[in-house]
């Protein structure tokens, strides 16, 4: 992590927009790393990657900033609805939620009509965090486009 991955990233994130804005895109790559669909993957998972280190020193994981993310958006929402949004399984989800209910970043509500169902809701902790972390992103893609103009950015998203 460090330097040599902001380097590959910027090089990918250029990489990708000369293939936007090309046009380019070969049928059958002779060097993957200058592949469409391979430029994407790459790019994702360097921001990740970035994301995850910035993440890391606030004292929290991606996944749990993608639970409270989808929280801000849909508070009151049924753990297997956010397993769908976050394209996770709901064993997976359930256990991050436990840890993040023992950690009071997460609040369980009984369902108003439906005893089986618990629906989730950020805590006045997580609240205070969800500013972090849109920094936190927006420092990632701000890293990711440096060097892009402001035309060279629209035209890219």
């Amino acid at each position: 992590m460090g330097q040599r991955d902001k380097k590959d990233l910027e090089e990918k994130v250029s990489l990708l927009k000369l293939a936007l804005l090309n046009g380019w895109m070969p049928t059958m790559p002779e060097n993957l790393d200058r592949h469409f669909g391979f430029l994407v993957a790459d790019v994702a998972r360097l921001l990740h990657r970035r994301f995850d280190a910035r993440a890391r020193r606030v004292g929290l994981t991606r996944a749990q900033c993608a639970v409270l993310a989808r929280l801000a958006q849909h508070q009151g929402i049924h753990q297997s609805a956010l397993a769908d949004l976050l394209e996770m399984q709901p064993i997976t989800v359930g256990r991050l939620i436990d840890r993040m209910e023992a950690c009071d970043l997460v609040e369980r509500r009984p369902h108003p009509t439906d005893r089986r169902v618990r629906l989730l809701h950020l805590t006045a902790k997580s609240q205070a965090l969800l500013e972090t972390i849109w920094r936190l992103g927006s420092e990632t893609i701000e890293e990711a486009l440096e060097g892009l103009s402001d035309a060279e950015r629209e035209r890219l998203i």
